[in-house]
């Protein structure tokens, strides 16, 4: 997969990968990541029953990145360390809710890069950030009972189920159950086996 890209401002996770701002600057990395991806995503995420158009890949971007810089969300990619730059591998979302200092996770990553800890990594920073910087009190992770990948992250990571919400997730074809998990503040450990590193402009 050709998803090398170069930045100006990377998240280490470990000296084999970094968290990268998605943003239009990563447009046409991102949308080969889609485009390979695509049929993965839409068996556990509602939103993917069409593919991907590079201009609707580039819309999503644009409106991620205005919602970064008005601090409403902190959109990244997952990257992994390749010859002459980065490798896209994958992505990970916060939404913040300002005024209620909540937050919700989510992330996906490419099949071939599964099993590296690389979820595990970069939702560990992201929580960091969370609760640290961005000062938020609960952060959420939501997901479909089938993703047995995704609650293990969230069982790993410390984050308690609370609960089911049915019929909550629309899907092409039909609507699915969501399971809700939240961490608080309080709560949270970071793992001490992934190697996370800091960020740097």
């Amino acid at each position: 997969m050709s998803t090398v890209v170069a930045s100006m401002f990377t998240w280490p996770l470990g000296e084999d990968a970094a968290l990268i701002p998605r943003t239009v600057a990563v447009a046409e990395s991102y949308q080969a990541l889609l485009e390979a991806n695509h049929e993965r995503l839409a068996r556990w995420f509602p939103g993917f029953d069409r593919p991907p158009t590079p201009e609707g890949t580039r819309a999503d971007l644009e409106l991620r990145g205005q919602a970064w810089l008005d601090g409403s969300q902190l959109p990244l990619v997952v990257a992994v360390r390749a010859a002459d730059g980065w490798q896209l591998a994958g992505a990970v979302n916060l939404l913040v809710n300002g005024p209620a200092r909540s937050g919700e996770v989510g992330y996906w990553l490419d099949a071939d890069f599964e099993g590296r800890g690389l979820v595990t990594r970069a939702v560990t920073a992201v929580l960091d950030h969370a609760f640290g910087r961005l000062g938020l009190e609960r952060v959420e992770l939501r997901t479909i009972p089938a993703n047995e990948r995704s609650r293990s992250v969230a069982r790993r990571l410390g984050f308690t189920q609370e609960g089911v919400l049915r019929a909550a997730a629309a899907f092409a074809d039909g609507r699915r159950d969501e399971v809700v998990y939240g961490l608080l503040a309080a709560e949270w450990h970071r793992p001490v086996s992934p190697a996370v590193g800091v960020e740097q402009p």
